[in-house]
Formats: C-alpha cells, structure tokens, sequence
C-alpha cells in the first residue's frame, strides 16, 4: 500500500524502550491496544534521587526528573535485555552481565539501583529510585501513543551532514521506509492504516540534544538539533500518533494513508 503519491509506507522496525533512558528492544511483531503505547514502552524510568513522581496518581512530569540520555549519554553503553513475563530486567556493560532484578520486587529494584548508583555517581543529585505505575508510560510527551520515523528524511539528513546517522538516535517506536523526505509533517490529523490497526497522527516531534549521543558508544558526537534549524529552521524530526484501533502489527507491514 502506499501514501497518497504512491510512495509505499512499509514497517521496517518495532521498538520498545521498557526503562526510560536505557536501550531499545526490537520487537517482530506487538499487539496494539488503542489509546496505549506499545506494551511496556517506558513502563519503567529512574528517578535522579527522590523526585515528585506518585505511583498510586500517576501524572506526567518532564524528563529531566529522570536519568535520560540528554543529561546522561552514559547510560547509551549499558545495554539491557526486559523479560515482560518475569518483569526481569538485566544489564551488560562491554558484553558483560553487570546486574539483574526483577523489578515487580523491591530486592530485584535495589540490584539494579545499587549498580545506577555506582555507575552514575557523579551524575546523581540523590539515590537513584525504580519507579513505575500500572499503565503509566514515561514518555517525553503526556499523550499516550507511539512515535514513529522515515527512513528517507534520515537519508536526507545523513546527506546534509555527510555521514551516516544510526536511526536509534531518534528512540521511536515505528521506523518506517518509502515516504519523501519529511513528507510525514504533512499527515497530521490524517491516519495510517494496516489492515485492522489505525493510527492518527497529531504532532511532529521536536527534537532535543538526546540525538546528540551516539546510542553504541555513550557519547556525544553530533548537533543534530543545531542541524535541523540550520537547514529548516525548526528542530523537528519524526511524529506522534495514536493507536485508534488495535490489532497484530508485524514487522513488514504496509500502511496506506487517509
């Protein structure tokens, strides 16, 4: 299927984020839930010492309550692995296993905070704290939805700058391929459709210096920001959406726009 000038919309990557801050997990294929984001996407975040989150009324609060890599580009070298059957999370530092805890537990929490306590000591204005809400999502926006990228305004970029740009920058949750360049700033309030699932889109993404840091290696290598406006004047690069209506999404799939 494609957009309305023919260009084919097709799903390269799924992607979740379980912890805010830390890496991404790709995901075959994931039901949607209309209203929600993709299941266990920022279920979880660290709170940069005792902040003003409340787990029984949960309410969105900035980023900068928590670890993130905008402040923080070295959590992009610790890599982790979400079990969202056990709720078991571990992380690996230079390919070795460095902690593990199951995070429903207040013993598997402590594991992982000790090691965020350690590792990012100089960065922590107090004890670092697990936090989570049921159907609560930390995301950089108060919406709950999903964030989605074109592989074709990437290679505009990586033209502009003459390098290559590692799409997990971005941290979206839907890569999609086949659209022109920045053509997905026009589909707002418009839908993308893939058999069952519908999607409205309602914002573009404003972009900040998290896109900086490379995502392998945990340091900041790039002023992608400072790009956007140089060339566009504007620092946005993706859009949101909502899940209108649920169903199986397969990594492969095509959407078609209305």
């Amino acid at each position: 299927m494609a957009d309305k000038l023919g260009n084919p919309i097709e799903l390269i990557d799924i992607i979740r984020y379980p912890v805010k801050g830390l890496s991404p997990e790709r995901l075959p294929q994931v039901e949607l839930s209309k209203g929600a984001t993709l299941p266990y996407d920022r279920a979880y975040a660290i709170e940069n010492g005792k902040g003003r989150f409340d787990p029984a009324q949960p309410k969105y609060l900035p980023k900068v309550n928590f670890l993130m890599l905008m402040r923080h580009e070295r959590m992009a070298k610790l890599k982790t692995r979400f079990d969202d059957r056990s709720l078991e999370l571990t992380i690996e530092l230079d390919g070795k296993q460095v902690a593990a805890g199951v995070l429903d537990t207040s013993e598997g929490r402590r594991s992982i905070e000790h090691f965020i306590a350690d590792y990012m000591a100089d960065e922590l204005q107090g004890t670092p704290q697990i936090i989570h809400a049921r159907d609560h999502s930390f995301s950089d926006v108060a919406a709950k939805c999903l964030h989605l990228i074109n592989l074709n305004s990437l290679r505009e970029l990586e033209r502009l700058m003459g390098q290559t740009i590692d799409p997990l920058r971005f941290r979206a949750n839907l890569i999609i391929d086949g659209p022109p360049p920045f053509s997905e700033f026009d589909w707002i309030d418009k839908t993308l459709a893939s058999q069952e699932i519908k999607l409205s889109v309602f914002k573009r993404t404003q972009r900040c210096p998290a896109t900086n840091v490379d995502p392998q290696q945990g340091v900041r290598d790039m002023t992608i920001p400072d790009l956007l406006f140089e060339h566009f004047g504007h620092r946005d690069f993706g859009i949101y959406a909502h899940i209108d209506t649920g169903g199986m999404l397969q990594q492969g799939a095509t959407f078609h726009l209305s």
